[in-house]
């Protein structure tokens, strides 16, 4: 028995409980390579470019769904000895019928050409499977001298994946590529769709000379090519001196552009710019500089954890409408949808501002406006995508002084951006979270933020839960930065039978209050689900009114939005309409979330409990210096 058999031997002394699997698959590849090309068994002959290939039938058949239809599909070559194939090149048609007998192919060692023409003759014949490969080895093998070609190829058989990674790889070199002699063999439908990108990214002065070349080979039917060239982001001295004289731009059009690039604002050009995914773009690496603000050093170093009241932060005074803010300039043009920042937090201190973004820091437009909104901790701010060079954020309020404090700063692209209600992010997850800068500035507790923590099973009568006195005080968390919310959970204390009677307000800068549901009226118990209109949301007041075991209101979670997901424990949904609550279900408490004895003790005021969270009043006061 040959050693190269690869299967397992069961003992012939004992009961067989486990056969392997016999796999002789080289072998077979071995054998069936034997028969390709040659007359041997032969019942078919394939002539490709005048030269006769013999082949076998069921092979092929069993194959190929075009060669099944063609020899045994009741067509006119069903019956003949020789089947001539029209538009097969020789080199790769012997390539791929080596692939149909073996099921292997090597390309390695194949000109660029050759592999071009089998990934053709692969798609001709209904090969998925070898065209998505030959595809993928092809995103390995770009370069400069290759790159217009495959992206014809892939353009002429519809390969959107490989098309996306052409188009990647000529935006990181398009002005390379732009002097590349293989440039002026790209198709005009390929050269249109990659003009008409906003990343493929050169001067458009170099952009128009490359397609002057372009059409000095080529035919541009209709101007089509030409009119993708965006002549008013070229200078007036370019338009007059390099366009001009070329004699491919028509008079009128030339003198629009001149009148698009004089009278219009800036930020409504067609701005090209660097597009790279999810990596910041805002750092020294990328030649990113801060060039407004004091302490520049700091905001684009990458460090998040060294920062305390004296270093660490880039920060400007809050003068006003003059401010100039704070201003990073990225190296280059960029395209750019996402801003992620963090503001000063070793306090409570929330901070209020807009970001503005330009091209020449001259038109301004303004991305993000939380001026009317109270912001803290890190701030995840997303925006229609747009080209930018320069980005301004200017401070509008801060509760405890004049200034606007600023330790992390990093701007990307993002391909997949959350739902949002204009600049503010509408969450399908929650957000009243530690991970989400979220904190509780007012209640009682013996951990701080234990309501945010997401425990919902360890509590008892001494920890797990924040409290308030009732009449006096509140529980009151503030979200790290404005979300559109719809509706929120609370677990109220329910280690025993006892019920509570509450309302929640919500604001979004501390001094206005709107109010969510009003259940003063009502027993509640244990897991409460409040649906609403949807609203912006910073913070979130729950006030206790009744509670009949005690005088102290006890809430172990809280979230927002709702999950919903209770683990099959009963809840009370309400549904708030404006300023009335509508009762929709109402259920039995779910069983006691943990186990106590008896005679356990319980704190029966707030002021039994250790106090860590102090009102916001505390720190509200404005002081002279910087911080």
């Amino acid at each position: 028995m040959s050693s190269s058999h690869q299967y397992l031997k069961a003992s012939s002394s004992k009961p067989i409980t486990r056969l392997g699997d016999i796999e002789h698959l080289p072998q077979l590849s071995e054998n069936l390579l034997a028969l390709c090309l040659t007359p041997e068994y032969s019942d078919i002959v394939l002539v490709v470019e005048g030269q006769k290939l013999h082949a076998h039938k069921v092979i092929l058949a069993a194959r190929s769904e075009y060669f099944r239809a063609l020899l045994y599909g009741g067509l006119k070559e069903s019956n003949q000895p020789e089947i001539i194939l029209h538009d097969a090149p020789l080199n790769a048609f012997k390539i791929l019928l080596k692939y149909i007998y073996t099921g292997h192919m090597f390309l390695m060692t194949l000109k660029e050409d050759v592999i071009l023409d089998t990934l053709g003759l692969a798609h001709q014949y209904g090969f998925e499977e070898l065209e998505s490969a030959i595809s993928d080895i092809l995103r390995q093998l770009l370069a400069l001298r290759n790159v217009c070609a495959i992206l014809d190829t892939a353009h002429l058989y519809g390969l959107d994946k490989l098309i996306k990674v052409c188009h990647s790889f000529l935006d990181k070199h398009a002005s390379e590529i732009l002097l590349h002699e293989s440039f002026v063999t790209l198709s005009q439908v390929a050269l249109i769709e990659l003009l008409q990108r906003d990343s493929f990214f050169a001067p458009e002065v170099e952009i128009f000379r490359g397609v002057c070349n372009w059409c000095k080979v080529n035919e541009d039917i209709d101007d089509k090519a030409m009119n993708c060239v965006r002549l008013p982001l070229m200078s007036v001295v370019d338009l007059l001196s390099v366009v001009r004289p070329a004699g491919l731009v028509k008079p009128d059009t030339l003198l629009d552009a001149i009148a698009e690039r004089t009278n219009c604002r800036i930020s409504t050009l067609p701005h090209r710019g660097l597009l790279v995914v999810n990596e910041n773009v805002a750092c020294p690496r990328t030649g990113s500089k801060v060039v407004a603000g004091e302490l520049t050093e700091f905001l684009l170093d990458g460090d998040n954890y060294s920062y305390d009241m004296d270093k660490g932060y880039t920060r400007h005074a809050i003068n006003g409408p003059v401010d100039q803010g704070i201003i990073v300039k990225l190296g280059v043009p960029s395209i750019i949808n996402h801003i992620r920042m963090l503001l000063w937090d070793r306090d409570i201190r929330s901070y209020s501002y807009y970001v503005e973004v330009s091209m020449e820091q001259k038109d301004w437009v303004r991305v993000v406006d939380y001026s009317q909104y109270c912001c803290r901790s890190w701030q995840e701010l997303y925006f229609d995508t747009r080209v930018v060079q320069y980005i301004r954020i200017v401070g509008t309020h801060n509760t405890v002084n004049k200034v606007f404090h600023l330790v992390t700063f990093e701007c990307m692209y993002k391909q997949k951006i959350p739902k949002m209600v204009g600049d503010v992010i509408c969450p399908n997850y929650n957000v009243a979270t530690l991970e989400k800068s979220a904190v509780v500035i007012e209640g009682v507790s013996r951990a701080r933020n234990a309501l945010l923590n997401g425990d919902t099973k360890q509590y008892d009568w001494d920890s797990g839960y924040t409290c308030h006195q009732l009449g006096s005080g509140a529980i009151l968390i503030q979200l790290g930065q404005p979300h559109i919310i719809s509706s929120l959970r609370l677990l109220l204390w329910d280690c025993d039978d006892r019920s509570y009677s509450y309302y929640i307000e919500s604001s979004i800068n501390i001094w206005e209050w709107e109010m969510v549901v009003d259940n003063t009226r009502e027993s509640c118990k244990s897991w409460q689900v409040i649906k609403f209109p949807e609203r912006p949301v910073v913070f979130i007041r729950i006030v206790g009114t009744h509670n009949t075991a005690n005088e102290v209101f006890h809430c172990v979670h809280f979230e927002c939005p709702s999950s919903e997901d209770v683990n099959s424990q009963s809840c009370s949904v309400t549904v708030s309409l404006g300023n009335k609550n509508k009762e929709t279900s109402t259920s039995s408490v779910g069983s006691s979330t943990s186990t106590v004895e008896e005679n356990a003790q319980f704190a029966e005021t707030a002021l039994e409990a250790e106090e860590v969270i102090v009102p916001p009043a505390a720190v509200g006061n404005h002081s002279n210096n910087l911080f």
